[in-house]
C-alpha cells in the first residue's frame, strides 16, 4: 500500500519553502525546450538550468519540459526567472499535491496526476505533472521522463495543425488530453486483470486469489483518489474565469471533462466488481466446502450399517448364530454389498449424488 512519505520534512519551514516530497530519485534532472510557430519547430536540450535562463527564444511560443522535480534548486531558479509565486513552486515539488487549478493573472497553474503501468504487473505508478501556462509559454514539471508527451511532440513536428497555429493554452490542453487518454489504457489493463482474477475465483479459489483481490482494491482506491479531483480542475478551467485559456480552447477542454467523467464511472464500476470478486470467492469456497461435506457424509452414511454388521459378527462369543456355518462369511459380505448398493441407489434417486 502506498503511503504519504516526507511530509514531516516540511515541519517548521516557512510557507513557500521548496522541500521535495516524494520518492527518492538519483537521476539527473533534464530540461527540454521546444520553440514553435505555424511554420517552424525547434528543439533544444539543457543539462544546466543557467543555460535555459540565458537562452533567448526566437519563435513565437515556447514549451519548457522539466524532468526531475526532486532537484528543488532547478525548480527554484526556473520559478524565479518566470516570476512564479513561491507557494506554487512549493506545490510543484510536493508530489502528494491534490490536483488543482489556480489563476494568477499572468499565468495559470495546473496540477494533474499521470498513470503509468509499472513493470510489477497491473500496478499503476502515479506521477504528478504540473503546468505553468503563460500567454506564449508553457512549463511542464514531471517527476521523470516518459513516453506520454512524446505523442504530442511528434504531432507538433509532423504536422502544421492547431498545435502550431494556436497559443500555448491549446498545447496545455493537448498534454492533459494525452494524460487522460492514457487513463483508458491503464484501466483496460486493470479490466483484463479483473477478468483473470474472476476466472481464478470461479475455477479454483485459493488464498492467493484473496491477496490479488486485496491488491486490486487498493490499486483502484489510489487511482480513484488521483483522478477524482481532476474533474473539478477541468471544470474550473472550462468555466471561463481565466484569461489564459481562450474560448476556442475551452471547447476542447470540455471534451476532457467528458472523458474524465467516463474514467471515474469506469473506476467506480471496477471497484464494485472487485468487491464482488471477494463475495464470489467466499461463495465459491462455501460451495466447495459443501460439496466436500456432502461427499464425506454420503460415504459415512454408506459405511455406518456396514460397520454395524461387521461389529455384530466381530463379537467374541462362543455361541452365536451362523458362527460355524460354512457359507457365513460370503453371506455377510453379500449382505454388506447389498446394503451399500441399496443406499447408493437411494441417493441417486434422490439426486444427492
Amino acid at each position: 500500500m502506498r503511503r504519504i512519505r516526507g511530509i514531516a520534512k516540511k515541519r517548521g519551514t516557512l510557507p513557500g519553502s521548496l522541500v521535495y516530497i516524494g520518492e527518492a530519485r538519483d537521476e539527473k534532472s533534464t530540461i527540454e525546450l521546444v520553440e514553435y510557430d505555424k511554420d517552424t519547430v525547434c528543439e533544444s536540450k539543457f543539462l544546466n538550468v543557467n543555460d535555459l535562463v540565458n537562452y533567448q527564444p526566437t519563435l513565437e511560443n515556447t514549451w519548457i519540459d522539466v524532468h526531475g522535480i526532486h532537484d528543488v534548486e532547478l525548480v527554484g531558479v526556473i520559478g524565479s526567472h518566470y516570476g512564479i509565486h513561491p507557494l506554487v513552486l512549493e506545490d510543484i515539488v510536493n508530489t502528494n499535491q491534490r490536483p488543482k487549478f489556480e489563476d494568477h493573472g499572468v499565468y495559470a497553474y495546473l496540477t494533474v496526476k499521470m498513470l503509468i503501468l509499472s513493470s510489477e504487473g497491473f500496478i499503476a505508478e502515479i506521477h504528478q505533472v504540473s503546468f505553468i501556462v503563460g500567454s506564449n509559454y508553457l512549463i511542464s514539471f514531471q517527476e521523470t521522463d516518459n513516453e506520454i508527451f512524446k505523442t504530442v511532440r511528434n504531432r507538433m513536428l509532423n504536422t502544421s495543425g492547431k498545435l502550431r497555429t494556436l497559443n500555448t493554452d491549446y498545447l496545455a490542453y493537448s498534454l492533459i488530453d494525452a494524460i487522460t487518454d492514457n487513463y483508458y489504457y491503464v484501466l483496460e489493463s486493470l479490466s483484463e486483470k479483473i477478468e483473470e482474477i474472476e476466472d481464478k475465483v470461479i475455477e479454483r479459489p485459493t488464498p492467493d486469489v484473496v491477496k490479488e483481490i486485496h491488491v486490486l482494491k487498493n490499486e483502484l482506491l489510489f487511482i480513484r483518489k488521483a483522478i477524482w479531483p481532476l474533474r473539478e480542475v477541468i471544470h474550473a478551467v472550462q468555466r471561463g474565469d481565466s484569461k489564459i485559456f481562450t474560448d476556442e480552447t475551452r471547447i476542447y477542454i470540455r471534451d476532457i471533462y467528458d472523458h474524465t467523467r467516463q474514467v471515474i464511472d469506469n473506476i467506480e464500476m471496477y471497484r464494485d466488481m472487485a468487491s464482488g470478486l471477494l463475495d464470489i470467492y467466499l461463495s465459491s469456497t462455501s460451495n466447495r466446502l459443501s460439496e466436500v461435506t456432502k461427499v464425506l457424509t454420503i460415504i459415512s452414511t454408506i459405511f455406518i450399517p456396514l460397520n454395524f454388521i461387521a461389529g455384530v459378527y466381530g463379537m467374541n462369543f462362543q455361541y452365536m448364530p451362523e458362527l460355524s456355518w460354512e457359507w457365513g462369511y460370503p453371506a455377510v459380505l453379500s449382505l454388506m454389498a447389498l446394503v451399500a448398493l441399496s443406499l447408493i441407489c437411494f441417493f441417486r434417486k434422490s439426486e444427492w449424488i
